[in-house]
């Protein structure tokens, strides 16, 4: 979602006058888009800004000083905290506040720094432009599309509610208006993007409601448009008509998103996931009996509050039941302001390195056999850029692996026919049909 709402802020700030430059010493404005997931991901943005005061000093003498804003998550959380900590920032910029953009480096420009962080998430996709044709060619085949933002599932160790607000759906016209420019502009596959994406729901143009599942099938009549994958999905959300979806439209890449995080039900219930590890394996064989090729993904978390050895093997062992075609794995990681950093019981840090390293030699295990399992397939690859030599080009699979491909294949954005002939840990080989290897 950050990289789409980067992309969108971009759009925003070329009316006027900007463009992008890949040299931070050639910029003349410096926006830090930011995570507050984890620790980590926070921590890297105080960092990243002590590097860039520097320059910003440098340049302060000059006819072209250096502007410095922070926006998405980070900036929601800490607000005017971020310009007390570190003066060289400009602005402060909430996620739900973008299309103000312009308007507020204007205002930093005239009267001093400025921050803004309200709710306005129906305002900013409706102000937002659209990119252009020649924006959208320039990033390629593929392209991201929000269409919910916020959550209202408050697991508790999760900060996403208190820095993206409650769930919010876009009006079905409007994702469909914006899929159509992306796809006239020669996008071929689209992800839907929301913190709880099944979760989204709208008005169709019948003026009945809609579920997932259906605004999946309305995207997928556009001419044009050859993929959709959607992420990130909640097991509560995950429909019937979503299953369905899965087995009936040919353009839904045979691919799942559905994180559990844990596999003991009393880790899941300390963490107000609304769901036991049961249902959760319910749901994935529903959608293997309906798409029996589809690769599962998901994302765990390992010492969280409370988890005891049992528990953890309770993780181990659903992992085993599930068998991912890939995984995320974390470690717990105590945000403020959230219920998890409040409990008594954390886990000491030697003992989540521990099991982040069983359990992440367990998922490593799974997707290397998942990438074997696709060796003498014949798939269809959508070229998505150049290889490392001139001599390739690079892919994805409909099971999202990266593919290698020789450039003869076709152009970026082709969709072309290959057999795979070679796995790594995490990318495929392959050759055109009919070639030898």
């Amino acid at each position: 979602m950050n990289v789409y709402d980067s992309t969108r802020m971009q759009d925003a700030l070329e009316s006027d006058g900007y463009t992008p430059t890949p040299d931070l010493e050639d910029a003349d404005l410096v926006l830090l888009n930011t995570c507050h997931i984890r620790e980590k991901a926070a921590e890297k943005v105080y960092s990243n800004l002590g590097r860039i005061r520097q320059l910003k000093n440098k340049r302060a003498e000059t006819a072209r000083p250096l502007m410095v804003g922070v926006t998405g998550c980070v900036a929601q959380a800490e607000g005017e905290e971020i310009i007390r900590r570190e003066k060289a920032v400009d602005l402060v910029v909430g996620p739900q506040t973008y299309h103000n953009l312009p308007a507020i480096v204007a205002r930093a420009k005239a009267a001093g720094p400025q921050v803004e962080t309200e709710y306005s998430v129906e305002d900013k996709f409706e102000h937002m432009p659209l990119a252009t044709n020649k924006q959208v060619r320039s990033r390629g085949a593929t392209a991201f599309l929000t269409v919910q933002e916020g959550c209202d599932k408050f697991c508790t160790f999760c900060v996403v509610p208190y820095t993206r607000g409650a769930e919010v759906s876009r009006p079905q016209s409007q994702i469909m208006e914006e899929a159509k420019s992306l796809v006239s502009a020669g996008v071929r596959e689209i992800t839907l993007l929301g913190q709880n994406v099944n979760a989204w729901h709208g008005t169709g143009p019948a003026g009945t409601e809609m579920q997932l599942g259906e605004l999946l099938s309305d995207l997928s009549k556009i001419d044009g448009l050859r993929r959709l994958r959607y992420v990130t999905s909640h097991p509560q959300d995950m429909d019937d008509g979503l299953i369905a979806a899965h087995r009936d439209n040919d353009c839904l890449m045979p691919y799942l998103h559905l994180p559990v995080q844990s596999g003991s039900d009393k880790i899941l219930k300390a963490m107000n996931r609304s769901h036991t590890a049961r249902e959760y394996l319910d749901i994935i064989e529903k959608v293997r009996t309906v798409r029996p090729d589809i690769a599962i993904s998901g994302d765990m978390i390992v010492g969280f509050p409370g988890e005891t050895e049992e528990d953890f093997q309770a993780t181990m062992d659903i992992v085993q039941q599930t068998n991912y075609a890939q995984c995320y794995s974390f470690k717990y990681s105590m945000r403020p302001g959230t219920p998890g950093a409040e409990m008594d019981n954390q886990v000491d840090e030697a003992v989540k390195n521990d099991r982040l390293a069983r359990l992440k030699a367990l998922l490593d295990q799974q997707q290397l056999a998942f990438n074997k399992s696709c060796v003498g397939k014949t798939i269809e690859v959508l070229l998505e850029k150049p290889g490392r030599n001139a001599q390739q080009l690079i892919g994805r699979s409909p099971w999202l692996q990266s593919v290698v491909v020789p450039a003869h294949c076709g152009q970026i954005g082709d969709l072309v026919t290959v057999v795979v002939t070679q796995n790594n840990a995490n990318s495929l080989l392959a050759q055109p049909v009919g070639a030898s290897s």
